[in-house]
């Protein structure tokens, strides 16, 4: 693939820019050319701060790639992944978001669903979550999804849970392979 995109990584709420996860997926798109950043959340609560974080890291990772905001690739597991699809839905330039584990709704609370800004998602979206996920259903993220104006993507890890613990390899695969995928 050539380098005509990069990828912005950002954790969930309670682990680092060096979660196994976020680094197998580094790992896997650095081999095939594509610059990745990731980086630390200065909260573990949604605010203003988190979203200036994220602008920084994608406009960062976009200079360090040589392209244009628009070809940056946003996303991260859990908490990190929400944030980042906040951002865009609220005026951040992406090329796609990629979400790990979306929180759709606390577990056990589906009644708290997350998805007032989906509707303002308008461009390819990843959605990579395990079976057994406590935080969305398959069937709950499908049908919240639906609401995205523009492709969805969603690749199951057949038994995970919400961590996708042992899962690195499967999850780094199909985010690398979505984004090879991606309009160049």
């Amino acid at each position: 693939m050539s380098a005509d995109r990069a990828i912005l990584l950002t954790p969930g709420a309670s682990a680092t820019r060096d979660s196994s996860a976020l680094v197998a997926i580094d790992r896997a798109l650095a081999a095939d050319g594509v610059v990745v950043e990731r980086i630390d959340l200065p909260a573990s609560r949604p605010g203003p701060n988190i979203v200036r974080a994220i602008v920084a890291g994608a406009a960062d990772v976009a200079a360090r790639a040589g392209v244009t905001p628009d070809r940056v690739v946003l996303g991260g597991r859990s908490f990190g992944g929400r944030m980042c699809s906040m951002a865009v839905a609220d005026g951040l330039p992406a090329l796609g978001l990629v979400l790990i584990s979306y929180p759709l709704h606390p577990p056990g609370r589906p009644e708290q669903l997350r998805i007032e800004h989906l509707p303002q998602l308008d461009l390819p979206c990843l959605f990579v979550s395990g079976t057994r996920d406590a935080f969305a259903t398959p069937a709950e993220l499908e049908a919240a999804t639906a609401a995205i104006p523009a492709p969805v993507t969603h690749v199951w890890i057949d038994g995970g849970g919400h961590g996708l613990a042992g899962k690195d390899a499967p999850v780094a695969a199909a985010v690398r392979d979505w984004v090879a995928g991606l309009p160049g």
